[in-house]
């Protein structure tokens, strides 16, 4: 069949130049365009003295303001800040927590109940009481960033803490060697959590993510739902849903956020999608700038009808147009995208799309050029489906052993991996090799409500995630309180005397979160602590849900252990670093000149 394309060439702007036939000057008006141009250069001049003279203004440092400790009034206004920041964060902790109402600037008020949330939303007046809230919030960040969730518990014991160390170190106790003890007890007490977990069983994925999510098992059974399809180490993703209700779908196969190129593709255009099976793809790691380079795979696919992908770092025009006319012709079955991600990672997705389907990606660095490839350089995808937004490839499962193979390179590189964006990112690409990827979308009636939830949504995913890496314990705030019982043990092992009291301060701050769990169902959180700790039962504690004494791991009030490492850790940190301080420094304000009137900066209209 013989096969013509529509060269789509640039046209090419008429070259011929006029030239403007110009008079000769006499000399009086060459004297008189010198003098002008002397002129206008003096005038500048001088202009340009102005401007530098104007512009000579005296530049002086921000003033510093120091506060010093000698009469304790310094850690008094850093404590003041901490306790400020963790008594609102405080009100969301537990299953009968509340909610915090921010206001926003632009659009309606947000309601959240995520600890972390709340605590980058505050900024206090006094300079002072707003590094004490700084400091406590790292805590917060930290654990949500290794975690993802148990953000309010980090900041509940951040708080404990410093409170219980702020009052030794007024007694007169030494602040080092006290941040020492709280070092080695934290340490100690890490490896005491680390015995008291387990596994985590697929029946308590649920009750992972249901507590979190303030006791919503709906939320719960589907996160479960979500990892038992696409398996504990998939990708599962959120997404704002259209509708009011919550739903779950799983994407087969590899999809990025890359659509067509040129709507003139769609084949349902209905749906506006472009779908095709059994179709071939073209890989190339650069720029196409030519049609006439495809012109190799565009006759064959042409002569064996069957439909081509091409996936390339971008199209230029011209060789669009060409496409595109051939497409609407209907001579050609076509579609093109470009390469998902930037850099080194474009190069990757590229390198995994040819290992899924089996192509040979076109680059430079190989020798191998777009005009001299073939149909053997292509790859071969059971569907495709384009859309404006996103681009999914489905496998024909040829390939399963190189995929395999892939996947193992790629957990390598997840173990060498030092960012945890560069970890997220190679476990996706894992979960885009390996087959699916599991979409929960979250629906609500209003805006408001619909941000609420997909945080309480997105701390149970990651609550989940966690559980999964290094299992779970008993939740409630009761295995922190379990705990403090291994701290006197640990005293045993410290030598000097206030190393111990450092340890002292660890064991009673360990029983802050369960009392304000406690305090936020309505309950006296003391006569609870000691309750919990009368029974040997490690498993035995409060339910604020229900307000029942149980066995918590079978009521489903469970943890993840990297959770709560990670707030034990945290917290014992920041606490560290805030018994240390003996000294604040911050900027001194300067007070805003007033607007007098008639000065252009006044804009009231009255001034004369």
């Amino acid at each position: 069949m013989a096969s013509t394309f529509t060269s789509m060439s640039a046209m090419a702007a008429p070259g011929a130049a006029r030239v403007m036939d110009k008079k000769p000057l006499t000399s009086a008006e060459k004297l008189s365009s010198l003098a002008s141009i002397s002129s206008s250069i003096n005038l500048g001049r001088r202009s340009n003295a102005v401007l530098r003279n104007s512009r000579s203004v005296k530049i002086n440092a921000m003033a510093k303001e120091l506060y010093f400790n000698k009469d304790g009034s310094a850690i008094k206004r850093l404590q003041s800040g901490v306790n400020k920041l963790a008594d609102l964060v405080g009100v969301t902790l537990g299953p009968k927590g509340r909610n915090v109402v921010l206001e926003s600037k632009y659009g309606s008020p947000k309601i959240v109940n995520d600890g972390v949330t709340v605590a980058k939303e505050v900024e206090l007046e006094d300079p002072v009481e707003n590094i004490g809230a700084k400091l406590v919030r790292q805590a917060a960040a930290k654990t949500n960033d290794l975690a993802g969730d148990g953000t309010t518990t980090s900041v509940v014991l951040a708080q404990g803490l410093i409170a219980e160390g702020v009052k030794v170190v007024a007694a007169g106790a030494n602040p080092v060697l006290i941040t020492r003890g709280i070092e080695k007890t934290t340490k100690a007490l890490v490896a005491e959590l680390k015995l008291m977990s387990k596994e985590v069983e697929d029946s308590e994925l649920a009750d992972v993510a249901a507590v979190s999510a303030g006791n919503n098992h709906e939320v719960g059974n589907m996160i479960a739902e979500a990892m038992s399809r696409v398996g504990r180490k998939g990708v599962v993703t959120l997404e704002e849903g259209k509708s009011a209700e919550n739903s779950l779908y799983v994407v087969e196969g590899m999809q990025f956020d890359r659509g067509y190129i040129s709507p003139y593709f769609v084949t349902d255009a209905e749906k506006m999608t472009v779908e095709y099976e059994n179709c071939k793809v073209l890989l190339v790691d650069k720029k196409i700038t030519n049609a006439r380079d495809l012109v190799n795979i565009l006759e064959d696919a042409i002569r064996g009808s069957y439909p081509v992908l091409i996936i390339a770092e971008d199209i230029e025009q011209e060789a669009l147009a060409t496409l595109v006319v051939n497409r609407l012709r209907g001579s050609l079955k076509i579609a093109a995208l470009k390469a998902p991600g930037f850099g080194e990672r474009k190069s990757q997705y590229l390198d995994d799309i040819a290992i899924l389907t089996g192509a040979t990606v076109i680059r430079d660095e190989v020798g191998l050029t777009l005009d001299k490839a073939d149909k053997e350089v292509l790859g071969h995808a059971a569907k495709i489906v384009l859309t404006k937004d996103s681009s999914t490839i489905v496998g024909d499962g040829s390939t399963q052993e190189a995929v395999t193979k892939r996947v193992g390179q790629i957990k390598n590189q997840i173990e060498v991996a030092e960012q945890e964006y560069e970890k997220e990112k190679l476990t996706e690409r894992i979960a885009k090799l390996s087959g699916g990827v599991a979409v929960i979308q979250v629906g609500a009636q209003t805006e408001t409500e619909l941000k609420e939830k997909k945080l309480r949504v997105e701390d149970a995913l990651n609550a989940t995630k966690a559980a999964v890496e290094e299992g779970i314990v008993v939740g409630g705030g009761c295995t922190l309180l379990r705990l403090s019982s291994k701290v006197d043990a640990i005293k045993d092992q410290l030598q000097n005397v206030e190393e111990k009291v450092g340890a002292d301060i660890v064991k009673r701050a360990l029983s802050y979160p369960l009392k304000l769990i406690a305090k936020n169902a309505g309950v006296n959180g003391s006569v609870v602590s000691e309750k919990v700790l009368s029974s040997d039962d490690t498993r035995y504690g409060y339910n604020a849900a229900t307000g029942q004494y149980e066995d918590l791991m079978s009521a489903g009030i469970i943890d993840p252990t990297k959770v709560v490492r990670c707030c034990l850790e945290h917290a014992s940190s920041v606490a560290k670093t805030f018994l240390m301080s003996d000294c604040v420094v911050v900027d001194v304000k300067e007070p805003e000149p007033p607007v007098s009137v008639g000065s252009p900066m006044d804009n009231s209209g009255f001034g004369y």
